[in-house]
């Protein structure tokens, strides 16, 4: 037997994923288009609902402010989103809101002057204005490191090797939204992950029309069946008398949604009152804007590598989170309820479709800011079970890390020094977080609790995010151990072309402003 090849068991490095129908800037069919940009409107749907669903009624709102919130949140995603794309990174992602914030809100509800308010709509309103005051001033943090370029400059201690575990982590850190949401209805949720997968995957070579329709919009496809499965569950009776969490997993009719949503409501800055502000507050959701700012740059990787696009570079990069501040800002002006991050799931659904298209998700952004307009219409699709959500974000949180794994490609990963920053990176990315979810469950309090509460907020959630202790973890180990003679090993030749905008030639093709902008704003 002739000796193998090392070609032949190794695969040549390669810049920009293959295999994709559409990049960054081509675009399908216009009505293919507004079907996929539909598609990615359904999924935002689930972070959107899931949680005002969840701080709502804990700062004493009513069905009808909740659905408010749900409106607000898809508003103002919509406009964040059309924003990014245009004039920030102009990767193809969905601005939604964050669960990164809720340890700094759930503190500002806790807060003893808003608890002791006893009218639960007065305190609903006292809450949100100190919410909305907190996001306001925090949201400054993203925009100096976002315009000032210092952002940028941070990025320059970044290397494949280190950007692995941050990438990665942005989805498997997400692993509390998946399977353990989809074990609360497996009847819904199981069935769920079984049809995306089928038609994603098994079944994506059957074309309709030269189409691969199962593949492209296995999505729609899976909740238009699963969808009436549940409701057909919850009209027959089949919940009526199981516990209330299963009951609120599993019904359709749980949400309150439909009864509650107007038929049109457009919402508008300040329309909760004029914000306060705390000092404390705002220094506790600075930490969320941190985070914030980490997981993004992480699904902005992600993201250009599922768009079938070059990394984007620093000056782009800082671009983006400068805009995703201003995002945060309207957050704060029209009571979002929470600050604003990158969507991993609508990331995700890029690699399910194979359509990286900047087009679509313009579109997207349109369904959002449309829907959340005609109350009742939107509410109809927020009212989808949060388990059917869950099942997909089982497959596109870990298409997410896969990605992430990806960089491994450029690096060399036979240096025990990788392995080391690698393995160490991911498993207290993990680890840590889990300590600190852990020690909450059962103490009702974090780790952290000394007298200063925007400190114990800061701690708790710096160290509540895999990404965020993966890429502190990752940077200074990458940064110091041995790093002055391997830089070939971390895959820094590879790395350094995509650090200016003019490192390569394909940059000014994927991430040039509109409208000739770039001449008023030169790239760096």
């Amino acid at each position: 037997m002739s000796d193998i090849k090392p070609e032949e068991i190794s695969h040549p490095p390669l810049d920009q994923l293959q295999g994709f129908e559409y990049c960054i800037d081509s675009n399908p069919s216009w009505g293919e288009a507004i079907a996929l940009g539909f598609q990615h409107y359904i999924l935002a749907l689930g972070t959107a609902v899931m949680i005002p669903t969840f701080l709502v009624p804990l700062m004493g709102g009513s069905d009808d402010d909740k659905v408010r919130v749900v409106q607000t949140l898809l508003f103002v995603g919509g406009i964040n989103t059309l924003i990014q794309t245009l004039f920030g990174t102009r990767l193809p992602t969905v601005i939604g809101g964050s669960y990164a914030f809720l340890i700094p809100i759930i503190s500002i509800i806790h807060d003893s002057s808003y608890s002791r308010i006893l009218n639960d709509h007065e305190r609903f309103l006292q809450t949100m204005r100190a919410i909305q005051g907190a996001l306001i001033v925090s949201s400054s943090i993203q925009i100096i490191l976002g315009y000032s370029q210092l952002w940028g400059i941070c990025t320059r201690f970044f290397s494949p090797v280190g950007m692995v575990p941050v990438v990665s982590l942005v989805g498997f850190g997400l692993f509390y939204r998946g399977f353990p949401v989809v074990g609360r209805c497996v009847e819904i949720g199981v069935p769920m992950i079984i049809l995306f997968v089928a038609f994603s995957q098994y079944l994506k070579h059957l074309h309709v029309r030269r189409l691969p329709f199962l593949e492209r919009f296995a999505l729609l496809i899976a909740i238009a069946i699963v969808w009436p499965y549940a409701h057909i569950l919850t009209v027959s009776g089949a919940y009526r008398y199981r516990p209330e969490r299963t009951q609120f997993n599993c019904r359709t009719d749980r949400a309150n949604l439909i009864s509650s949503a107007p038929w049109i409501k457009i919402p508008y800055p300040l329309q909760w009152g004029a914000p306060t502000f705390d000092a404390g507050h705002s220094f506790g959701m600075m930490a969320a804007v941190f985070v914030s700012l980490v997981e993004s740059t992480g699904a902005y990787k992600a993201a250009a590598r599922l768009a079938s696009a070059t990394p984007p570079p620093a000056h782009v990069l800082s671009r983006g989170i400068g805009w995703q501040g201003i995002g945060i800002l309207l957050d704060g002006l029209f009571g979002t309820v929470t600050g604003s991050t990158v969507s991993v799931e609508n990331v995700g659904l890029l690699g399910s479709t194979r359509v990286g298209s900047r087009r679509v998700i313009q579109i997207a952004a349109g369904f959002m800011i449309f829907f959340s307009i005609l109350g009742k219409f939107g509410a109809l699709f927020a009212s989808i079970p949060f388990t059917v959500f869950a099942g997909v974000y089982c497959i596109l949180f870990g298409l997410v890390a896969a990605v992430g794994l990806s960089f491994l490609q450029f690096t060399n990963m036979n240096s025990m020094r990788n392995l080391f920053i690698v393995g160490v990176s991911i498993f207290l990315g993990l680890s840590i977080p889990e300590y600190f979810f852990s020690y909450t469950e059962s103490a009702n309090r974090g780790p952290a609790h000394t007298k200063a509460q925007w400190f114990n907020d800061y701690i708790n959630n710096i160290f509540s995010s895999p990404a965020t202790v993966a890429l502190i973890v990752s940077v200074f180990l990458d940064n110091t151990l041995d790093f002055k003679d391997t830089a070939r090993d971390r895959g820094m030749p590879w790395w350094v072309r995509f650090r200016t905008f003019k490192g390569d030639s394909r940059n000014e093709e994927f991430y040039t402003l509109p409208f000739n902008l770039n001449r008023f704003f030169p790239p760096s």
